[in-house]
């Protein structure tokens, strides 16, 4: 015979009391979870106006004009970054004033959720500012030069901290056109170097997306590279792609060594409108990028003096 198994019955009052406690859990759980989507939800409307992108928040400050406002934070692990987000950057007046005066950057460096390529690659934005305190708030130029910063917070109010910052802040620049009529094609310019025996300087944008079209702009229009390159070189600006997005120019397809991103701009020196014997990003500053160039003329002008001969 099979065994029998008894099972106790509780009491009335036990069954109902374990039926509410149920309900009780029951209830509690979706109560969290309702409120775990409400926070998500929040966190995702504070940070939908933040581009989360170095690159494409250098290239939204060449378009604007404006300056990037970048913050390295921890979500899921640094107090003092929340309290940051609520009290200042949450706020309708932070919202107001940041539409105006910059583009905004939020680099996220969370313990979990984000991919290790990721990861990786913000950690080296960090290493590169030297930012070692969460929060901390850098304001950067469209070249990625560090214009001023802010480490921590000590939890001042949000018109305070707006208000201390927005000193630091330079205003919008005026987004640069090109001042002058430049020559517009490698042929140009090689025919005009053959005549006065210098140098072609090519400021190559990889189309005529407007941010390629800015940054070669706010180049040629730089006062010191101007100097330069009216006393040194025979300067073209040229877009690599057509409208169509076809190659200009198989030549300067061959000058760069393949295609250029839309929104890039490359800086190359030729003798010949063949070899490049210099190069450099246009990301860069004028001010590096002229660096550079003295850097070559002082090289190219040794190489052509003669070697004395022994006796």
């Amino acid at each position: 015979m099979g065994e029998i198994v008894s099972r106790r019955k509780l009491p009335m009052t036990s069954r109902i009391g374990r039926a509410f406690a149920l309900v009780r859990r029951v209830a509690s759980t979706a109560a969290v979870t309702v409120l775990a989507v409400l926070v998500v939800g929040a966190t995702a409307q504070a940070s939908e106006e933040w581009l989360t992108d170095y690159d494409e928040a250098l290239a939204e400050s060449t378009r604007s004009g404006k300056p990037v406002l970048t913050l390295f934070t921890g979500s899921d692990w640094c107090p003092h970054c929340r309290t940051l987000e609520e009290r200042v950057f949450s706020t309708s007046e932070f919202e107001s004033w940041s539409q105006e005066h910059v583009v905004l950057l939020m680099l996220d460096l969370p313990e979990s959720g984000i991919s290790p390529a990721l990861r990786s690659e913000r950690s080296r934005i960090c290493l590169k500012y030297g930012v070692r305190t969460f929060p901390s708030v850098l304001v950067l130029n469209s070249f990625g030069e560090k214009i001023t910063e802010e480490r921590g917070y000590r939890g001042t109010s949000a018109s305070t901290w707006i208000k201390r910052f927005a000193a630091k802040v330079p205003a919008p620049e005026a987004v640069a056109d090109l001042e002058e009529p430049m020559l517009t094609s490698l042929g140009e310019a090689v025919d005009e170097a053959r005549g006065k025996n210098r140098p072609i300087l090519l400021v190559v944008s990889g189309s005529r997306d407007k941010t390629a079209i800015i940054r070669s702009a706010t180049l040629v229009n730089d006062p010191e590279f101007g100097e330069l390159a009216e006393e040194s070189f025979v300067v073209a600006s040229i877009p690599a792609s057509t409208e169509d997005g076809e190659p200009a120019d198989a030549s300067l397809e061959q000058l760069l060594g393949g295609t250029l991103e839309p929104d890039a701009v490359e800086v190359i020196v030729t003798e010949d409108g063949v070899t490049p014997v210099f190069m450099a990003s246009g990301s860069q500053s004028p001010k590096r990028i002229v660096s550079g160039l003295r850097r070559f003329l002082v090289a190219r002008q040794a190489a052509r003096q003669p070697v004395p001969t022994r006796r």
